[in-house]
């Protein structure tokens, strides 16, 4: 699905008006090659819009994933919703959870994901979506890095982690197995990335490139997602999803939940 060259977007979610705590990653591809672009900007609209178009540079973008929870229409989330469910029971004890875009904090996280998304569709250089679990008619989906790098992990627990360093130290790891390189292998086979996922150091930096991964995914037709009407989380590919945490997915389909877990390859 994906053609020889092209563009997709990761956003790292952030809230601050004075710390450059929003992260945005452009990975594009040659039939030869891989790169990425990043940048940080505060939640200033003003400073958000110069950094977004200034990482984009004009590129077309197949997918854009971002960091934060949406709905269909980019409304207003208050709910506890499936995909966050799905995210927490069983696995959130292993790799952590989702927060919950019915606290505070989830639904100015909510409100801030909606800003970064609009800034984005401002520059009209997004595609249409063509996945069954589409909240808009562009090609805009939900990321969530922490849980899309836990599942890649044969066995979490043999990583001495804080809830503080967690997503830090699974891009650590993940990098130096080489499961980022695999990954990209995968999805885009005979090229070469142009630096090491190694070489990102800032943690924001991390997320935004775990999203443009999310966004690869969706743009290569290859991922897996949890939720419902009220949004979807998208995650790996399944043959990436270690197979602990599919029989937990597959478990958290149960009624009470109203959730899906949905495969695509």
């Amino acid at each position: 699905m994906l053609p020889q060259s092209g563009s997709v977007l990761g956003v790292d979610v952030g809230g601050s008006l004075t710390r450059r705590s929003t992260a945005i990653c452009r990975l594009s591809w040659t039939p030869d090659s891989i790169d990425w672009v990043i940048g940080r900007s505060t939640a200033d609209p003003e400073a958000l819009a110069t950094a977004v178009t200034t990482v984009v540079g004009g590129h077309s973008l197949l997918v854009a994933a971002f960091d934060g929870p949406l709905t269909a229409g980019l409304g207003s989330i208050n709910r506890y919703r499936a995909a966050e469910r799905m995210l927490t029971r069983g696995l959130g004890r292993h790799i952590g959870k989702p927060g919950q875009t019915n606290v505070p904090v989830g639904r100015q996280l909510n409100a801030s994901a909606n800003a970064c998304v609009r800034q984005v569709l401002a520059l009209g250089l997004l595609a249409p979506a063509q996945h069954a679990q589409a909240i808009d008619s562009l090609a805009v989906v939900e990321a969530f890095p922490s849980s899309y790098m836990g599942m890649m992990l044969a066995d979490p627990a043999s990583l001495a982690v804080l809830r503080s360093n967690r997503s830090d130290r699974y891009f650590e790891h993940l990098a130096e197995i080489g499961r980022f390189g695999a990954l990209l292998s995968a999805l885009l086979p005979g090229r070469r990335p142009s630096h090491s996922p190694k070489t990102v150091r800032n943690h924001d930096d991390r997320s935004a490139l775990v999203c443009a991964l999310t966004a690869l995914g969706m743009a290569a037709g290859d991922y897996c997602a949890v939720g419902d009407a009220d949004g979807w989380i998208f995650l790996p590919p399944l043959r990436f999803i270690a197979p602990w945490a599919q029989v937990l997915l597959r478990a958290n389909e149960a009624p009470d939940f109203a959730g899906q877990f949905v495969v695509r390859n």
